[in-house]
């Protein structure tokens, strides 16, 4: 500690002989705070007026913000400031009227706080001042050692125990490891001597399969001596079947001339015979013959065309006006095997599509013509029933469980009327030649297909 000599401050116990003391060194922190914390609550019995200018922005603030926003401020004050620290030290001899005096005294109490005792002197400025704040200082210094070595001893335990459980842990682990590592060592042991023998297998199977690849080659080297032996047979029967060839031909050759010698003699014969019937009708002067064997057959002779005929006249059977004549013909039905016509004209298409660019164009023709249509399609292998709406004009059917396609076709020709124009369209011959027999008339799935193209 050093004494600076001072003036201005009145009021102060050591100021009668105009020395004053003062700290060589830095308010120790602890002590500082208290101060403040006196400053503030001491702050709110003074006037504006009393308050250094620096001071007054903070006279309405509470001692907690106070403390907060103007601590150095007021800290800086005390220092500085002899009139305000006396007011501050007025405020506090009426609050803390016991410590206040005990201090002035000289003789402050052993049970108060040495921070507390510390800051009241600060502010008092009793003779001694600076010993008691440099004993708190030391006591606050002290503290926080007592404070830190205890601390460290607490973290030092805290380290012991956790290095107590770390080994325990390591041991533990270290226990663990051992037994996974004898039984890593056990199942080694096992895999090893299941290697051994999986080699030994496959040793095994390649003995086998070189035994193999030798029986196989014995067997195609077999198998080619024989296909050498088959081709020399064929060449030799190829040889064979060409002599045998050759000696037909030449067999035929001489047929043929023996025949022709044969053929010569009889038509020598033949005119004869002719030039004798020719002098025998002039001698016999006998009329030409009137009447031919063809003429007593019966049949239908030019003009006297059937109504089929005439439908027919000058058409080929693949020309699509011929289905219109069949068509116009009263009363005609038109009977479609779906499936052999859609399957002829457009195959890769998927069966619904199919079914639709068919009955589309069915209606177009029913529309135009004015005659019935019936399209039969296989449903011998319908999962579940078909979600289709049928054209207008045109009848749809599929064949039941166990009943195709065709013979449903032949059912609906022979419930036809006889007499009436059913026409039967269907590639498959079977089909045709079934329904002409009941009286219908079949027509090509290509004839219909040009005639579809056209609407």
């Amino acid at each position: 500690m050093k004494v600076v000599e001072r003036t201005g401050d009145p009021g102060a116990a050591g100021d009668a002989e105009g020395v004053t003391e003062a700290l060589d060194r830095p308010l120790p922190e602890g002590v500082r705070r208290r101060v403040v914390a006196l400053v503030a609550d001491a702050f709110g019995g003074l006037t504006v007026t009393e308050l250094p200018t620096q001071l007054r922005q903070y006279a309405r603030f509470t001692p907690t913000r106070r403390a907060k926003f103007a601590g150095n401020a007021m800290a800086a004050a005390v220092e500085s400031d002899p009139v305000f620290r006396q007011r501050i030290a007025g405020r506090l001899r009426e609050t803390q009227r016991e410590l206040a005096d005990a201090i002035e005294g000289g003789s402050p109490p052993a049970a108060a706080d040495p921070v507390d005792v510390a800051a009241v002197a600060y502010v008092l400025r009793p003779v001694g001042w600076v010993k008691l704040v440099e004993a708190a200082g030391e006591e606050a210094q002290r503290a926080s050692a007592e404070r830190a070595g205890e601390e460290a001893a607490r973290e030092l335990q805290r380290l012991r125990d956790e290095l107590a459980e770390a080994k325990a842990a390591t041991r533990h682990e270290t226990e663990r490891t051992r037994t996974e590592l004898e039984a890593a060592r056990k199942e080694n042991d096992g895999l090893q001597r299941k290697l051994r023998s999986a080699q030994s297998d496959v040793r095994r199977g390649a003995a086998a399969v070189r035994k193999a690849e030798a029986e196989l080659e014995s067997v195609r080297a077999e198998a080619a001596a024989r296909q050498a032996t088959a081709d020399s047979e064929a060449r030799r029967l190829r040889a064979r079947l060409a002599e045998a060839e050759s000696a037909l031909e030449a067999s035929r050759r001489a047929v043929r001339e023996g025949r022709s010698v044969e053929d010569m003699r009889l038509r020598l014969l033949l005119d004869t015979v002719l030039d004798a019937a020719q002098g025998l009708r002039r001698e016999l002067a006998l009329p030409p013959a009137s009447m031919r064997p063809a003429d007593t057959v019966d049949a239908v002779e030019p003009g006297k065309m059937t109504p089929k005929d005439i439908a027919t006249r000058a058409l080929s059977e693949m020309d699509p006006a011929l289905l219109d004549q069949l068509l116009a013909l009263p009363q005609a039905h038109l009977v479609v095997d779906g499936y052999n016509v859609t399957k002829t004209g457009y195959p890769t298409m998927p069966l619904e599509k199919q079914r639709l660019r068919l009955l589309g164009g069915l209606a177009v023709l029913a529309a135009q013509t004015g005659a019935e249509m019936t399209c039969v399609f296989d449903g011998a292998e319908l999962a579940a029933p078909v979600l289709l709406a049928p054209p207008r004009g045109v009848r749809v059917l599929f064949s039941k469980p166990g009943v195709t396609a065709d013979e449903l076709i032949r059912q609906i020709v022979r419930a036809e009327p006889p007499g009436r124009p059913v026409v039967v369209v269907s590639t498959d011959r079977e089909v045709a030649d079934g329904v002409a027999r009941a009286g219908a008339r079949p027509v090509a799935s290509a004839l219909l297909l040009k005639r579809l193209a056209r609407t």
